[in-house]
């Protein structure tokens, strides 16, 4: 997606504690949608648990919200944020089902990639995506990530080792920062 092409549809707001109840609801309402691809925390308890991992800097997550309405349509997680000579990240989102399909993840994520080259400076964001989830795999692509490869038994998802593909984006190519977009 060209940066010119100004996501106006969405805002992403950082991911807190207060967001528990209407997180794990929509995450329990996206059920279909995420598994067998991913655990997110559907309880209080398992939320404040997932939460932790945001404490320490490596990780960000933030929320997509629709602008009009307010409505969380998905999360977006940079994780794993490495410093010195990497500069890189693992990306993790998800749509939530109520609003899936419409396009908002890829303004979601096109902000991320804004936030990530240009605030925090990144180099290099890598995506793992398991095989099968098409809807990932292809927003990923309309994103301009590039397949580097298959990872055989590498996240532990569901109960279960399984192999992802890795795909990855480095700035500033393809990725030309846009002053226009919002800051996070």
């Amino acid at each position: 997606m060209s940066t010119s092409e100004t996501p106006s549809r969405v805002r992403l707001r950082r991911l807190t504690l207060s967001d528990q109840d209407e997180f794990c609801s929509l995450v329990r309402a996206s059920t279909g949608l995420h598994l067998p691809w991913m655990q997110l925390p559907t309880t209080p308890e398992e939320f404040r648990i997932w939460m932790r991992r945001f404490d320490g800097g490596t990780n960000v997550g933030f929320l997509v919200r629709d602008r009009k309405t307010g409505a969380a349509t998905g999360m977006v997680n940079l994780n794993s944020i490495v410093r010195g000579r990497h500069q890189g990240a693992s990306l993790g989102y998800a749509a939530f089902a109520p609003s899936a399909g419409q396009g908002f993840m890829t303004d979601g994520l096109t902000l991320t990639l804004h936030h990530a080259f240009t605030g925090l400076r990144l180099h290099r964001l890598e995506a793992h995506i398991q095989p099968g989830n098409r809807s990932s795999l292809a927003l990923a692509q309309r994103m301009g990530f590039q397949y580097e490869g298959l990872s055989r038994a590498y996240l532990y998802v569901n109960g279960a080792w399984r192999d992802h593909e890795r795909w990855s984006i480095t700035a500033p190519e393809p990725w030309r920062p846009d002053s226009s977009l919002p800051a996070v």
